[in-house]
């Protein structure tokens, strides 16, 4: 089977698509540079705030990634990727107006789930205000046999300080200290009986690791690399 081109919708946040690109290279079984994947990349970060519109507070960002996904189809993309979670709440108006197909990050993760820990019933989510107010990841993971916890109100308040602060590259606080907040928030929900956790927003990689964890850690971003991988038509390296 030939290699697809993967196209990569990001921009939301810069950071998260540079981690997103990144994971892909570290997860590809390339010993020269011919050998990996060939990646569009539109990093626009002029999309509107993914939370703001699903709250009811900002414009819809369907426009801008409708446009961003016609201009990966016209660069060559064969698939798209989006390593942004809160986006996928449009996921659905999105594929009504392009032909490429996008790859969903809630079926990549609870696949993960279902297929690599069985044993794992329930897990904390930790992602932006949008994605957990909106419900469509819950609702993915419950589709799995998989219940989820999810912070209550003064937590997601911190969570979401956090992801803003990783995308401030003036944040007042340091990543070690946004680290020690996304785990405190962790602790909290493990406490409240989740097995594992999922880092439902891409920023929160690159603060918590699977290292400030005592359960099973499923990123997000990682497992949505992977999964472009193989519809690229590779096989990921095995994880460590």
């Amino acid at each position: 089977m030939s290699e697809k081109t993967i196209g990569i919708l990001g921009g939301m946040g810069p950071e998260a698509t540079v981690d997103c690109y990144a994971k892909i290279i570290k997860n590809t079984p390339a010993k020269t540079d011919q050998q990996h994947l060939r990646v569009i990349i539109d990093s626009n970060p002029k999309v509107p705030d993914r939370t703001a519109a699903i709250t009811g507070k900002g414009p819809s960002p369907v426009p801008i990634l409708v446009a961003g996904c016609r201009t990966l189809q016209a660069a060559g993309a064969d698939f798209i990727i989006m390593p942004c979670v809160s986006a996928h709440f449009y996921l659905a108006e999105i594929r009504q107006q392009i032909k490429l197909p996008i790859l969903s990050i809630y079926d990549a993760v609870a696949n993960a789930i279902s297929s690599e820990h069985a044993d794992i019933k329930t897990v904390g989510l930790m992602g932006t205000t949008g994605t957990i107010s909106g419900g469509l990841f819950q609702k993915r993971l419950a589709a799995a046999n998989c219940k989820t916890i999810v912070p209550d109100d003064i937590q997601q308040t911190r969570v979401m300080a956090a992801i803003y602060d990783i995308k401030n590259s003036a944040s007042p606080r340091s990543r070690k200290q946004i680290t020690a907040e996304l785990v405190a928030v962790a602790q909290s929900l493990v406490s409240d009986g989740a097995q594992g956790m999922v880092a439902a927003c891409t920023e929160i990689p690159l603060a918590l690791e699977q290292q400030h964890l005592s359960v099973p850690y499923f990123d997000a971003l990682t497992i949505l690399a992977r999964t472009a991988i193989i519809e690229a038509g590779l096989r990921p390296l095995a994880t460590p």
